[in-house]
């Protein structure tokens, strides 16, 4: 099981992004030694083990995960937008609360406005972008990035923290 552990923090933390499927691998692995176990079930750690050493390496979500909880060490707890909370009473209305959104492909977002400049988990953070999945997840970021520029008013200029 201590084999398994390390292979399941390794697909994790120095797999991650460029194949999201090593995960999968190892738990599967882990879920076959438990049901097998020893000797049948060392196979699948074998065949875990094969699954990473092959695969690309990213360390992109640690990274993000990092510069993430350094981000909220150094703002504290925030509070999200008024824009996207329940407004139950009269005085909430009043000071703007749950204004009605207008239906868009892009949702509301729910990051405080101090944060919205930060980045966290970017293309900026996927330094290499060669795993295929990698340039996919850069694909989905760039994506959601023009639809928020589309609902701001066609800026392009990213979001910036004094707005």
């Amino acid at each position: 099981m201590f084999v398994l552990r390390r292979l399941v923090r390794f697909a994790s933390e120095d797999i991650g992004l460029a194949d999201p499927q090593a995960l999968i691998q190892c738990l599967a692995a882990k879920d076959a030694y438990d049901f097998l176990g020893s000797p049948e079930g060392e196979l699948a750690i074998v065949q875990a083990c094969l699954y990473c050493a092959t695969a690309p390496k990213s360390n992109a979500a640690y990274v993000a995960q990092k510069t993430a909880f350094a981000s909220a060490r150094e703002t504290g707890s925030l509070a999200p937008p008024s824009n996207i909370l329940n407004a139950p009473t009269k005085l909430m209305k009043d000071i703007a609360m749950a204004k009605a959104m207008p239906m868009t492909t892009t949702p509301p977002t729910a990051f405080p406005v101090r944060l919205l400049a930060r980045r966290h988990g970017t293309p900026d953070v996927l330094p290499s972008g060669r795993a295929r999945f990698e340039r996919e997840v850069i694909r989905r970021i760039e994506w959601w990035d023009k639809r928020r520029n589309e609902r701001r008013g066609n800026d392009s200029s990213p979001i910036r923290e004094d707005q």
